[in-house]
């Protein structure tokens, strides 16, 4: 049996020379996947998704589980096919068309470019509420700093301070789990234990889904993974598994966390009808549950996980893609530099430091600054799956003439059908600007076609589709 070293896969078969250092482990993609969607994501956006669900947050994790494993499953289908970085870019472009892999990276740079500065925000306005003294511009750049210099180190570095961030968030989580149920076993609950999967009075598909739309940002991260194709030394089925596993994982403790939240909730009724205005509400929760000290615990782990263990995964995943896309002449050819000693794409890691900052000070700037990134963050990332569910059926069905009918047709179809509805039910603010930049691609790509430069990625051996 060969080892995972000799079963990696090489980029020279589809014209690329390797220039990444291939060093990554399955359980260092594993962990990658995890911190990217944040073991505690739902701390800081548990109100909203408790008035969108009408209090069935649980429900509504459980739902965009399963809609993200669909795409999940996509996912691990095209990197078998295409064990490349670039994720939706790279498996819309070569499973279907480069042209339809350019408007797909476009679409999902939406999702790239804007969650580091989405994270950096959140997580400053965080630290400013507790440190009042330091403004939130400050925090930007603290954490803005920081990831630049660990991810410019190299992808070891970033893989070892991952491990170290993980297991503190979940100290942190089994910390609340305890605590929480304890509380519930004091009788500190309200209303029936299974009300968080299913309350009667408030249910509704529409109402479910909608809190799908906004729970589903929890999720986004497993595909990260894909971004790292080049820097794993694992064959390409468990470089696909990696990313299945991740998001059962992140799915489990995030439908744990909120079904003790909601059930300890103490202040159910305004959130139903209010909304959490201050992102306060699992913080509350915590406090009502534990005390002080537990409600400054976790706004601080949230602070921290999004800010510093979230946003450098973000960054190294997000300058995979510039460096892709640069790569096959897409983007300007300085993206496609990489460093000599480190071997990371350094002068994209450099302007997504740069974007984060910029756009960071601005929407800070803005009372729906927040908001209005993570809605886009959302629209970006699910309009580029629905282009992966496409790609995994021309690709393996029509092109292949594969008889797999469940992992490359009808999988596929499900999850395709899934995030469309997800897609029309989002928000309008997010659905107007997502067309525009789509729009600003399609232009783009016409203005290269007539300069006589439209997309083109280099030759596929036989064998690399296989």
């Amino acid at each position: 049996m060969s080892s995972p070293q000799t079963e990696a896969p090489g980029v020279e078969r589809f014209g690329y020379r390797q220039e990444l250092r291939r060093s990554l482990g399955f359980a260092d993609l594993l962990i990658y996947g995890l911190i990217f969607m944040v073991p505690i994501a739902p701390f800081g956006i548990f109100g909203g998704v408790f008035q969108s669900s009408g209090g069935m947050v649980a429900l509504a994790y459980v739902i965009g589980m399963v809609a993200m494993a669909f795409t999940a499953l996509s996912y691990a289908q095209m990197a078998r096919a295409f064990p490349m970085a670039g994720s939706v870019y790279t498996y819309a472009g070569r499973g279907i068309a480069a042209p339809v892999g350019f408007l797909a990276g476009w679409v999902i740079l939406l999702d790239y470019v804007l969650v580091p500065s989405l994270l950096y925000l959140v997580a400053s306005a965080a630290m400013t509420s507790f440190v009042p003294g330091v403004p939130i511009w400050a925090w930007l750049i603290i954490f803005i700093v920081l990831n630049t210099v660990v991810n410019y180190l190299g992808i070891e570095m970033t893989a070892r301070m991952n491990k170290i961030m993980l297991a503190a968030e979940l100290i942190v989580l089994a910390i609340f789990l305890v605590v929480g149920i304890v509380a519930l076993a004091q009788g500190k609950g309200h209303g029936a234990a299974l009300s968080p999967l299913f309350d009667s009075s408030t249910f509704s598909w529409p109402l479910v889904f909608g809190a799908v739309s906004v729970a589903v940002l929890s999720f986004l991260g497993f595909d990260g993974i894909s971004m790292l194709a080049e820097e794993s030394r694992e064959s390409t089925r468990r470089l696909g598994r990696s990313m299945v596993f991740a998001l059962v994982a992140a799915g489990a403790l995030f439908i744990a966390q909120t079904w003790v939240a909601a059930l300890l909730a103490p202040n159910r009724a305004d959130l139903l009808t209010k909304g959490d205005p201050g992102g306060t509400a699992f913080y509350d929760t915590a406090e009502y549950a534990g005390g002080h000290w537990l409600s400054v615990l976790t706004a601080v782990a949230t602070a921290v996980a999004w800010g510093f263990a979230n946003s450098l995964v973000a960054q190294a995943a997000t300058s995979r893609l510039l460096y892709a896309m640069a790569r096959d002449r897409q983007l300007p050819a300085f993206l496609g530099k990489v460093h000599p000693k480190h071997k990371v794409p350094v002068n994209a890691t450099f302007l997504v430091a740069g974007v984060s900052l910029a756009l960071g000070l601005y929407m800070s700037s803005r009372d729906d600054g927040i908001t209005l990134l993570g809605t886009l963050v959302n629209f970006g990332a699910m309009t580029a799956f629905l282009a992966l569910h496409v790609s995994v059926v021309v690709h393996y069905v029509i092109r292949n003439r594969s008889r797999d009918w469940w992992r490359h047709l009808v999988a596929p179809v499900i999850g395709f059908l899934i995030l469309l509805y997800v897609v029309i039910n989002a928000n309008i603010a997010a659905q107007v600007l997502g067309f525009v930049w789509l729009a600003i691609g399609v232009v783009i790509l016409i203005g290269s076609t007539l300069m006589g430069r439209r997309p083109t990625l280099s030759a596929v051996t036989p064998e690399a589709s296989e």
